[in-house]
């Protein structure tokens, strides 16, 4: 597979506290990673470099060979590199399709009139809510706040599709969702894939990270301690003691 993103020798530190020493990372095309690690392993912290949240201390970031400046998460939207969190990160208050659209809405008409196109939103959204597997009609138009947890990580990987970002990067995607929901969320991923987008893939729970990625990484202290670690030719227990250290 051609590598679609490569962070090379990043340290990143908050006064006397490295939060990551020498960490590199490397993401295939069409390719969904695993990274796991305890609390305080330095995952958050190295996806909010690579989303261009937190600006790291030292080291270089790579996109297609070609080293890449990430200073704020609209430079990393505008590389192709979409991340999802937890909550989401929508506007429960506004419909499926203005989320959808955020910052990034069609206009139609003159551009000094700054109208947007709402016919061409509701009928994209429509698609996409079918294309990530939502199965019962929801009119685009519905507020955020009503949709369960499963249906809102739906519309923030469908957001993230849409623009045809080439890395999406999903963070603790299944917490706090039921059986179904987090089943929702894991088939999204695997068509991601499918589609040609690559993803990284945080998760507590290893079974979770186990039904989908193609490779996992451990961190540990700040530190890649494992990056090739294949979860079809390995157990989660033996994935436990890398995390943890009793390897």
């Amino acid at each position: 597979m051609a590598e679609l993103i490569r962070m090379s020798h990043i340290y990143k530190s908050y006064g006397r506290v490295q939060a990551l020493e020498d960490v590199s990372l490397t993401v295939n095309t069409s390719e969904i990673v695993g990274l796991l690690g305890d609390n305080g392993a330095g995952k958050s912290t190295l996806i909010k470099v690579l989303s261009g949240a937190v600006p790291h201390t030292s080291g270089e970031i790579f996109m297609r060979g070609k080293k890449v400046a990430i200073h704020g998460t609209n430079d990393a939207i505008d590389l192709g590199i979409e991340t999802i969190y937890q909550d989401s990160a929508l506007v429960t208050q506004l419909s499926i399709a203005r989320n959808l659209f955020l910052g990034r809405e069609p206009l139609i008409g003159p551009r000094w009139m700054n109208r947007m196109d709402r016919k061409m939103m509701d009928r994209v959204a429509g698609e996409l809510l079918k294309q990530v597997g939502i199965g019962k009609k929801i009119p685009p138009g519905t507020p955020i706040g009503s949709l369960s947890g499963g249906e809102r990580q739906a519309v923030a990987i469908a957001r993230a599709m849409h623009f045809d970002s080439d890395l999406i990067i999903l963070d603790e995607p299944t917490n706090n969702l039921g059986v179904a929901e987090t089943q929702g969320v894991l088939r999204f991923v695997r068509g991601a894939r499918d589609s040609g987008h690559s993803c990284i893939f945080i998760a507590h729970n290893i079974h979770h990270v186990f039904q989908v990625v193609d490779r996992i990484v451990v961190m540990r202290r700040g530190r890649v301690v494992a990056d090739d670690i294949d979860p079809k030719k390995t157990s989660v227990e033996a994935v436990e003691h890398v995390i943890t250290g009793m390897e």
